[in-house]
């Protein structure tokens, strides 16, 4: 098994993840390509101390850019959707 900080690599705070953070209680994270729904489970339980009831996971793949006449494209990445059990949450902004 590896380490937590191997599989969240990042929470994303955006409009869409505040928003689903409000109504169902889902934190969003960018986690690595490879981990899966296991994984993810256990590595946000062990790190935050709060019981996960479901992980959904979304494969996005990345942009072509191009930069004259260079073509390249940005890196495909994974987003977990992290749905939390009643009373418990995550606060990533406490001393803010």
């Amino acid at each position: 098994m590896r380490h937590y900080s191997e599989i969240i690599l990042a929470p994303l705070v955006t409009e869409k993840g505040t928003l689903v953070g409000e109504t169902g209680n889902q934190v969003l994270f960018k986690v690595a390509p490879d981990a899966n729904k296991i994984e993810i489970k256990k590595a946000v339980e062990d790190f935050f101390k709060v019981k996960v009831v479901r992980v959904h996971t979304v494969r996005l793949l990345g942009k072509r850019r191009r930069v004259g006449r260079i073509l390249g494209q940005r890196p495909a990445w994974k987003k977990a959707y992290v749905t939390l059990a009643d009373g418990q949450s995550i606060d990533f902004f406490e001393g803010a």
